[in-house]
């Protein structure tokens, strides 16, 4: 299962994609694979400031709740709120329909501390 190039990667398997001064993020196909199927997404509110490696929502599967993790710290200023009627577009789509939030980072360097594909991949190899 590889993982697109141009994203860089979290240990708690939310995929980061730089977008100018912005951030756009969701979680990984292995994350979603290894959760099951996705019943509900819950994301924070525009203007919700996030701390990096610290929960920022919820995704509830029928196996299991588990928390999303910001990947950087900063202030939330687009939320996917398509996600609340269909969750089930982070099984079908994790990096397309299904990305959850959009940060402008306090301090866009946090991408840097993120792993490559490369990295993430290896990481998931050892799982």
């Amino acid at each position: 299962m590889s993982t697109p190039k141009d994203l860089r990667y979290s240990e708690e398997h939310e995929w980061v994609k730089v977008e100018g001064e912005k951030v756009r993020v969701g979680i990984t196909k292995f994350a979603q694979h290894e959760l099951g199927d996705i019943v509900f997404v819950e994301l924070p509110e525009v203007g919700a400031e996030v701390t990096a490696n610290e929960p920022f929502g919820s995704v509830e599967s029928v196996k299991t709740v588990s928390e999303l993790y910001a990947p950087v710290s900063g202030k939330v200023v687009e939320i996917n709120e398509e996600l609340s009627d269909s969750p089930e577009f982070v099984n079908e789509s994790p990096y397309e329909k299904a990305w959850m939030i959009v940060i402008e980072p306090s301090n866009l360097s946090e991408v840097d501390n993120l792993m490559t594909s490369e990295q993430y991949d290896e990481m998931i190899k050892e799982d």
